[in-house]
């Protein structure tokens, strides 16, 4: 598989924790808790599933001051770089840096000018980075009077957050511009990605449950990394966060950006289909669900389309009644029975893995 021959706007470069955004650095995936930051083994536990299927950031809300003193506690137990998000309370975030978190999100529009400094004296001493956010629920009265909630507020406001830090001497930042509105979210990416050399956050706010969320994030966020734009991302679904990760992933490898994970194909199935396709995909995607290695499954229903498709992947199953046509790396290896699929595919992959 090719890489991406997409031009990637060039940003600066932060550090996350362990993990480097901007630059030629990998688009990192990153997720949300919905646990009660307070409790400490729930998020814990979702933070590390989080991390299983794939999550390289997480994010936990702060929504009082005992949500902070369970940092040191939830970092204790977990191994990806972790971000508190702050809205309104400064001294919650000054807390949560010095509480150890390895980056904190904050939205500027709803924190006052003197408390927006003390927050950024605090990170340069601990050397923290900061998210501004932007969205709709936060923009100036100023720039709502003059633009109504449009692409160019969220922009002006967005510049306006970057001179005040800018102003106070601290550069560790990335930026958010973002809308449950698509195209509004696109534009307003687009804007600010030509104005600065911030690294971009990209996501669909409020996006929905999951196919509404995999739509506008497939779109939303898509648009903008087929123009090069983007250097984390997150896909907001209502519900388990860990849903979020293979819509993430599939976005990246659709676009050829990262090789990461099990790309599976398979038919929509037609009255020719005589095995139990959709049975066979979903035990599959499971079995692989936060695998790292790249690798492409075929999974294909009758003998039409299927021996070519399958030929083309690093393995694949062509169905038959009852049977199916093993290929591995375009070679037809063999004949298995349909009650044999998922071990024998789930070995072949194993042994692929082995492979020097």
């Amino acid at each position: 598989m090719e890489e991406a021959s997409i031009f990637r706007r060039k940003s600066r470069i932060i550090r996350i924790g362990s993990v480097r955004i901007g630059g030629d650095e990998p688009i990192a995936v990153q997720s949300m808790t919905n646990t009660d930051t307070r409790n400490v083994a729930a998020t814990v536990a979702q933070i590390n599933a989080l991390e299983r299927a794939g999550c390289e950031i997480a994010r936990v809300a702060i929504p009082d001051a005992d949500a902070v003193r369970a940092l040191p506690d939830i970092k204790k137990g977990i191994s990806i770089p972790l971000i508190a998000d702050i809205h309104f309370h400064a001294q919650l975030a000054i807390d949560a840096v010095k509480n150890g978190a390895d980056g904190i999100r904050i939205n500027p529009g709803n924190m006052a000018k003197e408390r927006i400094a003390e927050i950024v004296r605090t990170a340069k001493e601990h050397q923290t980075a900061v998210r501004i956010g932007v969205n709709a629920g936060s923009l100036q009265k100023d720039l709502l009077a003059e633009y109504g909630v449009s692409a160019r507020a969220l922009y002006e406001s967005a510049l306006r957050s970057v001179s005040l830090f800018e102003d106070l001497g601290f550069e560790q930042i990335k930026l958010s511009l973002k809308s449950s509105d698509v195209p509004m979210m696109v534009e307003a990416y687009r804007l600010i990605a030509a104005a600065t050399d911030y690294p971009l956050h990209l996501g669909v706010t409020e996006a929905g449950t999951l196919v509404d969320a995999a739509v506008k994030s497939a779109l939303g966020i898509g648009i903008l990394l087929a123009e090069g734009i983007g250097d984390t991302l997150r896909v907001s679904v209502t519900g388990d966060p860990v849903s979020e990760l293979p819509i993430a992933y599939s976005i990246l490898r659709a676009l050829k950006i990262r090789k990461v994970g099990a790309e599976i194909i398979s038919c929509p199935t037609c009255g020719r289909c005589e095995i139990d396709l959709a049975g066979l995909v979903s035990q599959v995607e499971q079995a692989l669900a936060g695998r790292k290695n790249y690798i492409k499954v075929a999974l294909m229903g009758c003998v039409v389309n299927g021996p070519g498709e399958a030929a083309e992947a690093d393995i694949g199953i062509a169905g038959g009644r009852g049977f199916g046509m093993l290929f591995k790396k375009g070679v037809a290896c063999k004949k298995v029975e349909e009650k044999d699929f998922v071990p024998v595919l789930l070995e072949e992959i194993r042994s692929l893995d082995n492979e020097p």
